[in-house]
């Protein structure tokens, strides 16, 4: 059945004519007024307080949380996190958050910048925002970060800042919208602890449809 042949038969049901012009602009006003939503009052808090928040619900979800005083400890705190994990190779993202960082030190640790590929084991990305109400992380794709890296790798190690940390979706999703100029990028993920399923015999697999462990490194700043 075609798209229109679905549309007509829904017109019908609601005993409604084709729409008229007048119509069809009361709804792209509708569109374009981006009325938000009714707000949950759990995320209606302080900076502070939705930084906590967000901390609480990502480590409910089965995110590992580790918290930095600077962006600097990146290198550092992702290549003991490896190590202790007997990973030994990490496929990063190129953006700039991430190409200004010092891995000196770091240098038992392979790693390359590209797409992810089957088999790789760890990636390190940044992301857009972090959504306290219920701990999750806001990615999107871009050039310089492809959504490869956010679902083919075991381990997914992500960088996020505590002033990218909003209190509810529809802050999140107007973030967005501002940054790109209303331009949406292709594709926007909503990272929500690591992959899991129970459809199989109710028993929890992790990784299911993605990665084993989210690494979520908090940046104070």
């Amino acid at each position: 059945m075609s798209r229109a042949e679905i549309l007509g038969n829904i017109r019908r049901g609601l005993k409604r004519g084709s729409a008229t012009e007048a119509q069809r602009q009361a709804v792209q006003n509708r569109l374009q007024a981006r009325a938000a939503n009714l707000i949950p009052a759990r995320a209606q808090l302080p900076a502070a307080e939705q930084v906590a928040l967000f901390k609480t619900m990502a480590r409910e979800a089965a995110a590992d949380l580790i918290e930095l005083d600077s962006l600097d400890e990146v290198p550092s705190v992702a290549a003991d996190w490896l190590r202790h994990n007997r990973v030994e190779e990490l496929v990063c993202a190129s953006d700039a958050t991430l190409t200004s960082l010092n891995w000196a030190g770091t240098t038992d640790i392979r790693r390359e910048t590209r797409v992810a590929r089957a088999g790789d084991l760890a990636s390190l990305t940044s992301c857009f925002a972090g959504i306290a109400e219920t701990g999750t992380l806001m990615l999107h794709s871009q050039a310089e970060s492809p959504t490869t890296l956010n679902f083919l790798p075991d381990n997914h190690l992500v960088i996020l800042r505590t002033s990218q940390i909003v209190g509810v979706y529809e802050e999140a999703w107007q973030r967005l919208r501002e940054a790109t100029g209303g331009d949406m990028p292709r594709t926007v993920n909503m990272i929500t602890g690591p992959s899991r399923s129970a459809d199989i015999e109710q028993k929890l697999q992790m990784g299911a449809h993605g990665p084993r462990n989210l690494v979520i490194l908090l940046v104070r700043d």
